[in-house]
């Protein structure tokens, strides 16, 4: 159930893949008034767009705002489709250039791309690689998904499983990858805040498909080889832990990802990379407990003020 307020979303009919009809969904706020400064947002894994209050404050500091559902999440989800499959991240490049056109011919402005996890990852590799990276004057991370967060021997046992699994079988997959400690933080049914639907965005995720663990190795490989020459902003929390089961200490850190991961393919993407560490962060930034997400929008709009502040 869709339960985002204040906004409109609009269905992408997209090119038939092999599972037959695909759409994405872009959603608009109710704010926004064209003719200005735009962002689009892509979300995560295992997620969709309900983060309400982003756009707010984006709209608060004189920018459109949108976001996308990409094919296969969310809003996008159809019922013959494998709930965020996919085969290279390349795939999602068609709705990000449908979208990325539409806004900017109604602001006939400035766009920046601004992408979580594995959206942050999906958004790098477009900036490399998209169409309508032209467009993209500025691009933003928070907590983007630079690498798997195991040790090089189990990471490369992992890519190894994920090969000879997927060449035989297309949706060969593994359940409870993904510890709930996360997902169980920021709900309000359970120790959070937020309300998101769990249809879209289960406590306990969905299969994790190797073919999509061989597409995330081959995005992630590409960006140690190439350079983003927008200035970018990548955001992350100053600490990182795992954890199996929900504790009070995963309310202040990254329980996803490395912080030490992120900084490091960070600091190589381009010439115009600016790190950020948001102290007491969780893994989506702006999920955060009040203070610190009001801590990490001020630092946001301060880089984005800065950084174009002749444009």
């Amino acid at each position: 159930m869709d339960i985002l307020e204040n906004y409109t979303s609009t269905q992408i009919q997209l090119e038939p893949d092999y599972e037959g009809e695909v759409v994405a969904t872009l959603i608009s706020s109710d704010l926004n008034q064209g003719n200005r400064k735009a962002v689009l947002y892509i979300h995560g894994y295992v997620d969709y767009f309900f983060q309400a209050h982003l756009g707010k404050a984006f709209n608060k500091q004189d920018y459109d705002f949108y976001a996308l559902d990409l094919r296969k999440y969310g809003r996008s989800l159809l019922e013959h489709q494998h709930p965020n499959y996919c085969k290279s991240l390349s795939e999602y490049y068609e709705e990000i250039s449908l979208a990325l056109r539409q806004i900017y011919e109604k602001s006939n402005h400035d766009v920046y791309l601004m992408g979580h996890s594995t959206g942050g990852l999906i958004a790098s590799n477009y900036m490399i690689e998209g169409e309508e990276k032209d467009l993209v004057k500025g691009l933003i991370l928070n907590s983007p998904f630079f690498d798997f967060n195991y040790g090089d021997f189990q990471k490369s046992l992992i890519v190894f499983a994920a090969k000879v699994m997927a060449a035989p079988f297309d949706y060969a997959k593994v359940s409870g990858a993904l510890s709930p400690a996360y997902a169980e933080s920021i709900h309000k049914d359970y120790y959070g805040e937020w309300d998101f639907s769990l249809d879209w965005k289960p406590i306990e995720g969905f299969p994790t498909y190797f073919a999509w663990i061989l597409a995330i190795n081959e995005a992630q490989q590409k960006l140690l080889e190439a350079s983003i020459d927008i200035p970018v902003l990548v955001m992350y929390s100053n600490g990182s832990a795992k954890y199996s089961k929900y504790t009070e200490e995963a309310k202040n850190k990254d329980t996803v990802l490395n912080v030490e991961d992120i900084k490091r393919v960070g600091a190589e993407l381009g010439p115009k990379v600016s790190l950020m560490e948001i102290e007491n962060a969780v893994h989506d930034i702006f999920l955060s407990s009040k203070k610190v997400r009001e801590s990490a929008l001020k630092q946001m709009f301060d880089w984005l003020n800065t950084t174009f502040k002749n444009t």
